[in-house]
């Protein structure tokens, strides 16, 4: 297919990448010009100066930008993605952004004859630069069947969720979930720590049990060692804790544990660790 990609940062690159690598026609547009000039060098294609150019004449446009403000700045506007896309294409966000900009823009769209899904992801960069991604999305089924064989291109598992905003709210369900393990796994390793045991024969024990995670498997071992700089940054999961608790104080869900985490994320922050890893928690549990 034509296709459009908005937004080039630590995701978005390789995303753009991969659907080059299966054969789509790619348009890339950057904020930061020197960006996607960069990716152009690298995976051939074409650059555009705006939101609005990229999109002109692609079937589906995707962005994969900051926030909720980034994702309206990008897609509406005169020189915004709805400007650029025909009647009939498909928008697809893999922002991490709220249900709300997701239930807006779908309107905004469906008004003028254009598509629009939300389809976070989750798998951090390496997951997007190995092709592995699970992406999330919320949308009609028709919208759906349509971009689901593109999105494949960078994604080991695509599902839809359910209409506009359903995408959203199964990443929020997403981050909660890890916010918890990342801090019962640093607890626990710090309290071995302190026990004076093995670390390393103690994750290879209870990997094997109850208490195994992907956060274990891939993060255990550099936590004990300190080591923080292997993923989805710190500022990150703040933004995305803000969007799930936001949530929750509207469909009045309780999340205690979720709430708590934020904070501890907060002090990480404090501390210069902005953009460590998620699994900096555990620095907070060894000073």
């Amino acid at each position: 297919m034509k296709v459009a990609f908005v937004g080039l940062g630590v995701m978005g690159f390789p995303m753009a990448g991969h659907l080059t690598a299966k054969g789509h026609a790619v348009t890339v547009y950057n904020r930061n010009p020197a960006r996607a000039q960069a990716w152009v060098a690298k995976h051939g294609n074409a650059s555009a100066p705006t939101p609005k150019q990229a999109c002109q004449g692609a079937e589906i446009a995707f962005l994969c930008v900051g926030d909720d403000a980034d994702v309206r700045g990008v897609v509406t506007g005169a020189d915004g993605m709805l400007a650029g896309v025909a009647k009939g294409a498909i928008i697809v966000d893999h922002t991490t952004a709220s249900a709300n900009v997701a239930r807006e823009l779908h309107k905004e769209c469906a008004a003028r004859g254009v598509g629009f899904i939300d389809a976070p992801v989750s798998g951090g960069q390496a997951g997007a630069e190995n092709g592995q991604l699970t992406i999330m999305c919320g949308g009609t089924a028709a919208d759906y069947t349509k971009a689901e064989p593109v999105m494949t291109s960078y994604a080991k598992a695509c599902r839809r969720m359910g209409d506009s905003g359903a995408g959203q709210l199964t990443k929020m369900i997403n981050q909660i979930c890890i916010a918890g393990v990342v801090q019962g796994l640093a607890e626990g390793l710090a309290f071995g720590m302190k026990a004076g045991l093995n670390m390393d024969d103690v994750v290879a024990v209870i990997s094997k049990g109850a208490a195994q995670s992907w956060q274990m498997e891939n993060r255990a071992k550099t936590m004990c060692e300190g080591k923080f700089e292997f993923g989805f940054a710190t500022d990150w999961m703040r933004k995305d804790l803000r969007l799930c608790l936001e949530e929750a104080r509207r469909n009045g869900a309780r999340l205690p544990v979720a709430a708590l985490v934020d904070q501890f994320y907060a002090a990480v922050q404090k501390k210069g660790g902005g953009r460590w890893d998620t699994s900096s928690l555990m620095s907070l549990l060894n000073d």
